[in-house]
């Protein structure tokens, strides 16, 4: 297999970037993309750290992030796992990578920037859901914003309608391909009910 092994073999292959790509690219949120953040409720969180790279699905029942200023995103972190892989990326090295999806449209928007993480009481109390909070909010400084088109979206049919999932493997069929013995058809029976109860 053929790998290209620098930087000046991969410009020669695609040539001069699309100018537009490089004047749509701006160092604060601005009134167009705040409105698309508002609007999304649904956003991949991407972040680096000594044991690699981890990019976490985000998602809420409204605004999915909050604008504080120009230049600062707040991020409820509710509960999952307690993986917490994100997290220690962050307090490890604090580049994220952020990308905003809104259903039914094709494009998406990008933030890059630095994050940490808070926890004082006066910030994680800000985003009460059903008398609970977050352990803590990742808040990120923002670096880059911009949006990206839609031809990867068109590509793939994302928001045609049509239903992929009638043959792909559940939860329940992960966990047991990794534990062996394993309930499945239990699990997936009562997930629904279960994570309603642990959304927040």
């Amino acid at each position: 297999m053929k790998a290209v092994t620098s930087l000046e073999e991969l410009e020669r292959l695609y040539g001069d970037p699309v100018p537009a790509s490089l004047t749509k690219v701006r160092k604060v949120i601005t009134p167009c993309y705040r409105r698309w953040i508002e609007a999304s409720r649904f956003m991949f969180l991407s972040t680096v750290g000594p044991d690699g790279t981890d990019g976490s699905p985000r998602g809420d029942d409204g605004p999915v992030a909050r604008i504080v200023n120009e230049q600062t995103i707040w991020i409820p972190d509710w509960r999952g796992n307690n993986r917490i892989d994100t997290l220690r990326n962050i307090v490890s090295d604090g580049r994220v990578s952020l990308m905003f999806l809104v259903r039914g449209s094709g494009n998406a928007v990008r933030i890059n920037g630095r994050a940490m993480i808070a926890v004082d009481p006066e910030v994680t109390r800000t985003f009460e859901q059903k008398g609970r909070h977050p352990r803590s909010v990742i808040v990120v400084n923002v670096v880059e914003a911009y949006f990206q088109c839609a031809k990867a979206v068109l590509r793939s049919g994302l928001w045609s309608g049509e239903n992929d999932s009638t043959d792909i493997p559940s939860a329940g069929e992960f966990l047991r391909e990794a534990q062996g013995d394993f309930d499945a058809e239990s699990y997936d029976g009562a997930y629904a009910e279960r994570a309603r109860g642990s959304l927040w």
